[in-house]
């Protein structure tokens, strides 16, 4: 008889680990998906960015020499993704072929300029950073003029703010399911210990001391949970960038490091805070108190 109840408890406690590493794991899973999408919007939002062009027209009277030190200087500032020297000759030559016609015929001459296009890094294309760009390039000497798509900068600003801040309300109501529910799995794995607690409580064991081996075994759930996290969300990445390649997803390495960093920290302070808070709660609960 005490054979077949310690083998049923046995499997109980086997069934009750089960469903907090699967409650675990899929909840991970989800926080993993959401922060890739995180991850990849900035990265899609900063590409979006970086197409935006800024062309700085030079002075006729300035020389190779002083546009070539001009774009060395470019280059070295922390503003610049990179930059495209385009003489007025191959201006010519584009805007000819976008006319269907050479223009040069009519006019005899060319009205155009050497120009610069330059490519901001991500952090710089905003309203605010490329008006004082372009106030700081219209003094300088070489350039007559500078020319940028105002409107397509404050629309984009404005989306990418918009989409960034409901990618954030969504990650907190995430974060808050998932803690709710790794919590209620954890406390009721505890629930069929709550006399062992009492047990021990009673014959004098701290709450440290009790405490300590249900926190050891919810984090050594967690850390299960968030590989078989890990493990389904590789695949789903690998799939992912079979079929959508431009997102690149498997040469992100970075990407990845945080994520994987990221589901496995979120695994180890979930499940610790959980465990601490369920343990506590049944270590101050009175006798009569455990059976309702």
């Amino acid at each position: 008889m005490t054979n077949s109840y310690d083998s049923f408890q046995k499997r109980r406690l086997r069934s009750s680990y089960a469903s907090v590493i699967i409650s675990i794991a899929i909840v991970l899973f989800m926080i993993g998906i959401l922060g890739l999408i995180l991850l990849k919007s900035t990265k899609v939002a900063n590409h979006f960015k970086e197409e935006v062009v800024m062309s700085l027209f030079l002075k006729d009277e300035v020389t190779k020499d002083q546009i070539n030190s001009f774009r060395e200087s470019l280059v070295k500032e922390s503003f610049t993704k990179e930059l495209y020297f385009i003489s007025k000759e191959e201006a010519a030559k584009t805007y000819s072929k976008d006319l269907g016609e050479d223009f040069l015929d009519f006019l005899g001459s060319n009205p155009l300029k050497n120009g610069i296009d330059l490519h901001l890094n991500a952090d710089y294309v905003t309203p605010e950073q490329m008006q004082e760009l372009e106030q700081k390039f219209l003094k300088n000497a070489y350039v007559i003029d500078v020319s940028y798509d105002k409107p397509l900068v404050e629309q984009l600003t404005k989306n990418i703010q918009r989409i960034s801040f409901w990618l954030l309300v969504l990650s907190g109501f995430f974060a808050v399911v998932s803690i709710i529910l790794i919590n209620s799995s954890i406390r009721l794995s505890i629930y069929s210990k709550r006399f062992n607690i009492k047990t021990m409580q009673m014959v004098g064991a701290t709450k440290n001391f009790i405490r300590k081996p249900f926190i050891w075994q919810s984090i050594r759930l967690g850390l299960i949970g968030a590989l078989i996290a890990l493990v389904i969300l590789a695949f789903v990445i690998y799939y992912i960038d079979k079929y959508i390649p431009s997102l690149e997803l498997t040469k992100d390495y970075l990407s990845l490091l945080y994520l994987a960093s990221g589901i496995l920290i979120s695994s180890l302070i979930i499940t610790w805070v959980s465990t601490y808070f369920a343990t506590q709660r049944f270590l101050n609960l009175q006798t009569n108190e455990l059976y309702y």
